[in-house]
Order: C-alpha cells, then structure tokens, then sequence
C-alpha cells in the first residue's frame, strides 16, 4: 500500500492518527504549518519502523497544499488514505468576527479540505479504492463558537457532496465528529479518536459509515 497523508499533524488527533496507521505498517506524509511541530511529529514514528515524510504548507494557501500534496504523492505514491484534520479552534459570538476573520476561518476548517480532496480524490476513483476521512466536530450548533459551527456544518455538506461523486467509484468518504475537547486520559482521548479512522479505512463497502460521532 502507498500509505497515509494526514493533513493536520499536529499534538492530538492528528498526530495520534499518523501512529495508527504506522502501527500497521503504512508509511505515513504528514503536513503541518509549521517545521517544528511536523519534524517532531515524523521523528516520532521512527520507533514504529515505517518511513514518515514531514511536510510543511498552510493549508489556506491553496497553491502551497497542493504543492505539498504533490510532494507526498511524489515520495509515497498515491495515498490509500487521506486523513483531513486541520482546523480554527476559538470562541466567536453572533457578530463578533469580521467578515474577513470568518472568510480565513472558513479556508481552514473547510476550504482546505475541498481543495484536498479536488487534488487527490479523481486518482483514487480511477483507482477504484481509497480513504477520504475528515474531522468534524460540533454534533449541536454552539452560539458561543460560530465560526467553528460554521465550518463543521460545511464539513457535512463537503462529505457528503463528496460521497455523491466519488464514492461509486469506490472511493469512502467520512467524518470522524469529535464532541468535546480532546486531551489525553479523558472520553475525548486522541488515541481511542484515532480508532475511528482506521476502522472507517478497513470497513467493507457493504458496511461504509459516513458519519462516526465520538
């Protein structure tokens, strides 16, 4: 298999996902914003044998992802599974953000994964097989977090826009939706969240979820 590219790879799911999937042996692209926290992220694989690829990109900018995309595909090949994690965590009420704050809020938690899953989902359904899993969150509207709301609504709409098109082809498409904060020890704990996205990887198509709340 050519492996996993997770998008996001930071402290948390992120890196808690990269783990799983390299405990069975997929070597493992991972992207984050900044080197420090995607070199650490690879590093940590090492003991786990499998090769990690670190990549830095905002994925806001749509040119640098997709470069950072086409570099993953370059060193691995054509993922199995994509994993899209990243996101714009803060507390915003009715009116409290500019437009322009929402708009670079909205690249982020949505954005992002659409202009993921442009780039690399045709091959995976001319492949006839591949994993397309992103993070959600928020199972209830929060007026407390309305960008956040915001983004995990259009998360749901961009999956199962994308189910439409790509999965006949082959392709499964979710969304792993996290309803808390998630910190170690907790019910929110990444390592027992990363089990989702290996079980939606493995799951025959006769019993594809679309959607797994934690």
């Amino acid at each position: 298999m050519a492996g996993a590219l997770v998008i996001g790879a930071g402290p948390g799911i992120g890196q808690a996902v990269a783990r799983r999937f390299a405990r069975e042996g997929l070597p493992v692209a991972l992207v984050a914003r900044t080197e420090k926290t995607v070199t650490e992220a690879a590093a940590a694989l090492g003991p786990l044998g499998v090769r990690a690829v670190p990549l830095t990109a905002d994925v806001a900018d749509e040119k640098g992802l997709r470069a950072a995309l086409d570099t993953a595909v370059a060193e691995l090949g054509e993922p199995d599974v994509v994993v899209y994690n990243a996101a714009v965590i803060r507390p915003d009420a009715v009116g409290e953000l500019a437009h322009r704050d929402h708009l670079d809020t909205y690249a982020v938690n949505v954005l992002g994964a659409l202009s993921t899953a442009a780039h690399l989902l045709p091959g995976m359904a001319r492949r006839g097989r591949g994993t397309f899993v992103v993070t959600g969150g928020m199972p209830e509207m929060k007026p407390p977090y309305v960008s956040l709301s915001l983004g995990k609504a259009g998360v749901r709409a961009l999956v199962e826009l994308l189910d439409t098109e790509y999965g006949p082809s082959g392709v499964h498409v979710a969304t792993v939706t996290v309803g808390g904060a998630v910190a170690p020890g907790t019910a929110y704990d990444p390592d027992d969240i990363a089990e989702h996205y290996w079980r939606l990887h493995t799951q025959p198509r006769e019993r594809w979820e679309r959607e797994v709340l934690h």
